[in-house]
């Protein structure tokens, strides 16, 4: 048996089991042997039945003595039975399992495992984990640390356990490490490590499995990542002739002064642009930290080399908002914009195009320049195609991803950062507000808003109401904004969400920018692309329901202009730990640190919302591990 082989050769998976095991995202031996348990049950703890005590998790071993199906008065048939050993008996009660009086009948000799409780006066087992013993008195399922599965409809963690025991014992897994690195290292070898995370003798067995196995995953980005790397280096990319001169009275000429970061970053990408390899740049910048003018500048330069930019945005909104910056700074320009709206224009005279996933349908002769703002929205065919035509390549995002992850998921790109704010942007005050003191918020909203003549977001999660018992309290979009029509009677209230039109939405956000909307009530959707010096308030509904990077750049809207602006944060979850999180963005001003603290409380999957290169998800790793991070790159040389 390989590691390759489908699970369909294993006994007693047939159609109707392959297809259970495929909604699990497992076709192979090796799937199902990385399907590893979400957490432990110890019933490792072996007591005689004489010194059983009510509410320990124990096993017992023992024989049946009895069983019987009884109706309850609810209707439900009950299954009691008794076990017992050489020093007395203890009951075992099943509900609606009728199938077990003839499996378990008097003698057969059982390993019980579970929680004891009270039934009718006499300690018993209520529906405990069971086994037959064999006659070498091994167990599978009960006496030992036993692995709960992530399952799904008729797909029980012990028939999931029976299957992984039988593959472990056929297979003959050759280990990709040395044993010399496996000692040095004191990790287990890939073999060990795959059984002990399913049968471990303790926690610490299943622990030091669960690093092995993360250490594999690592491993695997890392190398991918330097084979995409070495990819690039043998491409003969484009060899911009930068005219220095030209660049520095463009950038004297822009009507705001750059960063010491901006001219940085400026510099690291022209060294890129002077060599005959693409350029494969990531620029992580904080909101409003003015990554859009590297990307203006960037273009700048392949114009005058006599090349066609193409920059790519996830949202129509997006795609506007830099048209009309490219435009504003760069006039004698001849720059189009391509979204769902206008797709069929012709673009071939243009020396920018900018546009959403419609630009991918364009045909481009002379791309110089290629720039993707949020990468992790498209797909990775749908920029390989622009790709293929060597470009140099910007990746941008406002995305504060913690450094550790960056230099393990980006390794085949070389990493740029704007951690410098530009002199004229806002810091905002944010502020967790108690449910006692909503009203007075929104009173406070109101004559912040007269007396400043300013404009505010207020954001909710859902568009609309959800019957998901989790979600119930969630306000949604739609309903909030008929609840505040009614109090802020005497501003004008605009709806947004995902669910609008194309059209209706820029309808919505160019009547918000010129001021005609006073209150936007909108969904996430304006996390990125809009800019409204004027809005100066932004209230975010269920704040606990989004991770610290989105709650960041939701703030990001605001503080654009001149004016000081707020954030105020609702929730109706009163634990400690969501107070923890969101008090932390009170403080905490930088995306990168707030990043680094959703990481750590959170785990990656809320920092990154990412798929990158395909590689973003982790099966069983956590980014969290720095430790094994490092010790994959050490391994890796």
């Amino acid at each position: 048996m390989q590691l390759t082989d489908s699970v369909s050769t294993l006994p007693f998976v047939g159609e109707s089991y392959q297809k259970k095991l495929n909604k699990l995202g497992i076709t192979t031996i090796f799937d199902l042997l990385h399907h590893i348990p979400h957490r432990y049950l110890d019933f490792s703890k072996v007591t005689k039945i004489k010194n059983i005590k009510v509410g320990e998790t124990i096993t017992v071993l023992g024989k049946v003595t009895s069983i019987k199906n009884q109706a309850t008065k609810s209707g439900k048939l009950m299954q009691i039975g008794q076990i017992e050993d050489e020093t007395g008996k203890i009951y075992i009660i099943w509900f609606n399992q009728h199938f077990l009086t003839k499996m378990l009948y008097p003698g057969v000799e059982l390993a019980v495992s579970g929680q004891t409780s009270w039934f009718n006066k006499n300690i018993a087992f209520f529906s405990p984990q069971f086994e037959k013993i064999n006659n070498s008195g091994e167990t599978v399922h009960t006496g030992k640390i036993v692995g709960v599965y992530p399952a799904t409809g008729g797909l029980s963690s012990k028939w999931l356990k029976a299957r992984i025991n039988f593959a472990l014992k056929k297979l003959s897994i050759n280990d990709f490490l040395d044993k010399d690195i496996t000692n040095k290292y004191n990790i287990y070898g890939f073999n060990e490590a795959l059984t002990k995370i399913h049968f471990p003798k303790n926690f610490e067995e299943a622990e030091k499995a669960k690093e092995r196995l993360s250490l594999n995953e690592f491993i695997k980005i890392i190398r991918e990542s330097k084979k995409r790397k070495e990819k690039v280096k043998n491409k003969k990319g484009i060899k911009f002739v930068v005219d220095k001169k030209k660049i520095n009275e463009f950038i004297k000429s822009l009507p705001f002064e750059l960063t010491k970061a901006q001219h940085e970053v400026i510099d690291e990408a022209i060294s890129d642009l002077n060599k005959n390899i693409p350029m494969n740049r990531l620029l992580q910048g904080d909101v409003g930290s003015g990554k859009t003018i590297i990307a203006i500048v960037l273009s700048y330069i392949a114009f005058l080399n006599g090349y066609q930019s193409v920059i790519l945005a996830p949202t129509q909104i997006l795609a506007g908002q830099h048209y009309d910056t490219f435009k504003r700074l760069l006039p004698k320009i001849n720059i189009s914009l391509v979204t769902a709206v206008n797709s069929q224009q012709s673009t071939a005279k243009s020396h920018i195009v900018i546009g959403t996933h419609s630009l991918l349908n364009q045909g481009f002769e002379k791309v110089g320049l290629l720039v993707i703002d949020e990468q992790h929205k498209f797909g990775v065919n749908q920029i390989n195609f622009l790709q293929k035509k060597r470009p140099h390549t910007l990746t941008m995002t406002a995305t504060p991803i913690p450094r550790t992850i960056a230099k393990t998921l980006y390794s085949d790109m070389d990493v740029s950062i704007l951690d410098e704010m530009p002199k004229n942007r806002q810091k905002v005050t944010t502020w967790l507000v108690p449910n006692e003191k909503r009203s007075a918020s929104y009173e406070w909203i109101r004559e912040q808003m007269r007396q400043h003549k300013s404009q505010a977001f207020i954001v909710c999660p859902l568009v609309e109401d959800s019957e998901n018992e989790t979600l119930k309290d969630v306000k949604s979009v739609k309903k909030e904004f008929l609840n505040l029509k009614s109090i802020f009677i005497d501003q004008k209230l605009g709806l947004l969400h995902g669910k609008l039109k194309s059209d209706e939405k820029a309808k919505v956000l160019n009547e918000f920018k010129e001021g005609k909307i006073d209150v936007l009530v909108s969904t996430p959707v304006v996390e990125v692309g809009i800019d409204v010096p004027n809005a100066t308030i932004i209230v975010i509904e269920a704040a606990d329901r989004f991770g610290l990077a989105t709650l960041h750049q939701l703030r990001g809207r605001i503080g654009r202009g001149e004016k000081k602006s707020y954030c105020l944060l609702y929730t109706e979850n009163d634990s400690e730990k969501t107070k923890k999180r969101l008090t932390a963005l009170t403080k905490i001003s930088s995306g990168f640190e707030l990043a680094e603290l959703d990481l750590k409380l959170r785990g990656a999957g809320e920092v990154l919302g990412i798929k990158q290169h395909g590689a973003g998800e982790l099966k069983i790793a956590n980014w969290s591990q720095t430790k094994i991070i490092e010790l994959a790159k050490t391994i890796t040389g």
